[in-house]
Formats: structure tokens, C-alpha cells, sequence
């Protein structure tokens, strides 16, 4: 069943001098699906997450999310959605640095009406999930880059939102704290059926997910398929079509 649909999506930016970022997208994301989106630079990969999200308007289209077209709710109700049916992970980990692991994982849940003892067993499973229990009462200045970053991932699975918005998550990590990042986030989209949709710029994080989207000029250029479970075949894959695009390739 597909929870993400999205249908002759344009974005525009400007009045006079218009800037097409996006141009008449058509694809769907089914539920507990792990998708990556890339593409070479200014292809429209962030502005692609950003409408798919709601932080961005769009232009024309539509976007659809669990039964809901998002660019048709007023603001209380896009409010109330984001807030329930949506989870964020940022490349700047974004946690805020006076409340601890726990009350920063805890947002999501605090701003919504659910029982305590949910609270607690969201939290316990999350955590557990991202190997950071240990960490409740430390402060963000207190622990490392990938411990803040597990933090922002925690919190947005917390909820146990519809879909989860990663923009960048491994950029500002180390190979090996993005390797555990991304190795805990694919065992998370397995174990809790939640649907991920990554934006990265690099072939070895989109090799975690199931499907890549490329992106070029705002259209959609091809999409590949993890096939056979082999990330070796299917990073090569990803590098072959990033090359013939022209996109830097990273390598952790």
C-alpha cells in the first residue's frame, strides 16, 4: 500500500526571473519502504524533501500522505499532522543542548496526548534500538557527534511517525559513526515497518536503502532497486549512474 503518493508535483521559485526547481514529479513510496534521493548538485533533491515534508509549498501537484493531500490542510491542521505523522533527522543533529538525551528524545511525545507508561515503552524501544539507554541523563555537550546524532534519530522515531524525513543524516559524521547511524536505521525500518526517505549526495549511504530516486534539473532521471540484498552490487550500481551524471562520489 502506498503511504507517500505524489502527483505532478512543480515547484517554482520567483516572480519575475522563475526558477523551476522541481518539474511534474509522479512517484510513490509504499509503506515500510526504505527510499534514498540523490542527484547532482542543485538537481532538487533538498527542495524535493522539503515540499514532501511540508516545511516547503508547492507550486502545482500534489502530495499525498496516509490518505492525506497536504498542500490542501490549513495551518492547524498541517500543524497537528507534522506534528503526529511526520519524524526529522538533520545533517546538524539539531538537539537542543540545555535538555538532556531523554527530554530531548521525548519532544515528539511531550506535545502529544499519550499515556505515560507509551511514553516510557517508545522511549525504551528507540533507544535500545540506537544503542543509547545508557545516555539518558547526559547532556548533548556531554557525548559524541554519532551519540547526538542517534539522539535526532531517536526522537524522530520516538512517535512513531508515518514517514521519516533524513536530510543528510551521515554528512557532518565520521565513516564509522555513519556506518553505525545507518546500520541501526535499516534494522529500525525493519523492525518497527517505518518508512524512511533520505536525501544524501553519498552512494554508500543510499546503499542502505531499498530504491534510489535520481534526480537531474528537477526531474526524475531513473530509479534503481536493491535486487538481490548485495549493497556491494547495488553501491556499484549507484556510483555507475552517479558518474554518468556527473555527481562527486564519496567512499567511506
Amino acid at each position: 500500500m502506498a503511504i507517500l503518493n505524489v502527483n505532478n508535483l512543480s515547484k517554482v521559485y520567483g516572480n519575475k526571473q522563475k526558477y523551476q526547481a522541481l518539474n511534474n514529479l509522479n512517484f510513490s513510496v509504499e509503506k515500510g519502504e526504505f527510499v534514498a534521493i540523490m542527484g547532482p548538485s542543485g538537481s532538487g533533491k533538498t527542495t524535493l524533501l522539503n515540499v514532501l515534508s511540508s516545511i516547503d509549498t508547492i507550486t502545482n501537484g500534489s502530495v499525498e500522505i496516509n490518505g492525506n493531500q497536504i498542500n490542501k490542510l490549513n495551518d492547524k491542521k498541517l500543524a497537528n499532522f507534522r506534528k503526529t505523522q511526520l519524524g526529522f533527522i538533520f545533517q546538524d543533529y539539531s538537539v537542543l543542548p540545555t535538555l538532556t538525551v531523554k527530554e530531548n528524545i521525548m519532544l515528539p511525545l511531550s506535545v502529544q496526548k499519550i499515556p505515560k507508561y507509551e511514553m516510557e515503552q517508545n522511549y525504551k524501544e528507540v533507544t535500545e534500538a540506537l544503542g543509547i539507554s545508557e545516555l539518558s541523563n547526559k547532556y548533548p555537550s556531554e557525548i559524541s557527534g554519532g551519540q547526538q546524532q542517534r539522539t535526532a534519530a531517536a526522537r524522530a522515531f520516538v512517535h512513531k511517525p508515518t514517514i521519516i524525513f533524513a536530510d543528510e543524516p551521515t554528512g557532518a559524521l565520521d565513516s564509522k559513526s555513519a556506518r553505525d547511524l545507518l546500520n541501526r536505521l535499516e534494522d529500525m525500518n525493519k523492525q518497527f515497518n517505518s518508512t524512511i526517505i533520505m536525501v544524501t549526495h553519498d552512494p554508500a549511504a543510499a546503499s542502505f536503502a531499498e530504491r534510489v530516486i535520481m534526480l537531474k534539473d528537477g526531474n526524475i532521471h531513473s530509479e534503481i532497486r536493491q535486487e538481490d540484498n548485495s549493497k556491494h552490487v547495488f553501491y556499484q550500481e549507484i556510483i555507475q549512474l552517479q558518474s554518468s551524471l556527473g555527481g562527486a562520489v564519496d567512499v567511506f
